[in-house]
């Protein structure tokens, strides 16, 4: 790390986090003396000069040359999302699977191997076995906080261990020092997908895992309108993964990246209500007669409870919760009858979201396949959003009493 970046870092953290979402990584003064970083909708860059071009080519001139390359406006949006996680340096993308993906591709070679915990998002999983595995790539799948597991598959061939935390939809916890740990003891590097937890609510950087990994397109855009993902580390690690972004092209277009500057503005008033909108909708959903079970660490049944109460600030807005002595049918019952949270994928945004996963995120898996994964009939997963916390709960009792 430079001095000025540790010294800018410094600076920064001694700021409150909606200070940083707000100002971090942008100059004070801007194109048009704005107060919003500009929408640069070209392709490409000119030079005004033949020797300006070859100041560039020899890094005397920092600019921009082709938008595959990089966009003034992505540049603000990286640092800001780097100092948020109190990285160095981070890298957009397109989408959360185009960063992860990326970081991968980068990362790992025929005869290379892979560990990841199982209860992963499902695309990753995919890419993972299906996809990397066309091209030589072994990954092993270890239950989910199984550290002894995780260690014992480690070989000499080993180059990445992987996990979310919290995971999606069971929400189990990791412990990422220890998951770190693992990494370095071994000379293996380590991502996290911090995507449901934010830099809000966790900070896997801080813990010392190597890159940390979110779909924008969630929590930290926060609108449901835009797609995008990120991954941050230290700018020597990601030198060589963004070299790969710039050939293989899965960059973040500028309007794209605007908005998520304009959603990250109020990135942690949002997440206090999603915290809060998550825990009293489990706590409710707990003591309802017609509920078997809910998933939510910020609950003292849930299994990482302690666990995340002690490495985590908030617990986030995802809430997951089986229906007592229901079929799937029962169960979209209860899914159409709720008026606030529309039905969909995703999550994160200010909108509150529902779905059953078997019919939505899982609906390709076989039943057998389905079960392996702990994904039932009477399964039901919300999204809270930032709506008052009364109504949406007065929502799902209406819901559950019909």
């Amino acid at each position: 790390m430079t001095d000025a970046a540790r010294n800018q870092k410094e600076n920064c953290s001694k700021k409150g986090l909606s200070t940083l979402v707000v100002h971090a990584g942008e100059s004070r003064q801007k194109l048009g003396n704005a107060i919003t970083d500009a929408i640069l909708c070209t392709a490409t860059y000119t030079f005004a000069s033949s020797q300006d071009a070859i100041d560039f080519v020899d890094q005397k001139l920092p600019r921009e040359e082709y938008s595959r390359y990089g966009n003034p406006t992505e540049k603000v949006a990286e640092k800001k999302l780097a100092i948020l996680e109190g990285g160095e340096a981070g890298l957009l993308y397109s989408s959360g699977m185009a960063a992860i993906a990326g970081l991968l591709m980068t990362k790992l070679q025929a005869g290379d191997e892979i560990a990841v915990f199982d209860e992963c998002y499902h695309r990753t999983r995919e890419f993972c076995v299906k996809h990397l595995g066309k091209f030589g790539v072994i990954t092993h799948m270890i239950p989910t906080g199984d550290y002894e597991k995780l260690e014992s598959v480690i070989t000499p061939n080993t180059k990445m261990l992987l996990s979310e935390s919290p995971t999606n939809p069971h929400l189990s916890v990791i412990d990422v020092e220890r998951f770190a740990s693992i990494g370095k003891k071994h000379g293996v590097e380590t991502v996290i997908d911090s995507t449901l937890a934010t830099p809000y609510n966790l900070r896997p950087l801080a813990a010392g895992v190597d890159y940390v990994m979110h779909s924008c397109t969630k929590y930290l855009s926060g609108h449901n309108d835009v797609l995008a993902g990120v991954i941050i580390s230290s700018a020597e690690k990601l030198e060589p993964v963004r070299k790969l972004r710039n050939v293989m092209g899965p960059s973040c277009g500028p309007h794209n990246v605007y908005l998520l500057l304009r959603g990250l503005k109020t990135f942690e008033l949002r997440m206090q209500r999603h915290n809060e909108n998550g825990l009293a909708l489990a706590q409710f959903l707990e003591n309802h007669p017609r509920v078997e079970r809910v998933y939510y660490p910020g609950l003292a049944s849930h299994p990482y409870h302690k666990l995340a109460t002690k490495t985590m600030c908030g617990y986030g807005g995802l809430v997951t919760f089986k229906l007592k002595d229901a079929d799937w049918h029962q169960t979209a019952d209860v899914v159409d009858a709720v008026c606030l949270p529309r039905i969909g994928p995703s999550l994160g945004g200010v909108e509150s979201i529902i779905e059953q996963p078997i019919l939505m995120s899982y609906h390709d898996f076989t039943i057998p396949e389905r079960r392996e994964l702990g994904i039932a009939d009477n399964m039901i997963r919300v999204a809270c959003g930032i709506e008052n916390t009364e109504d949406l709960i007065a929502d799902f009792e209406q819901a559950l009493k019909s």
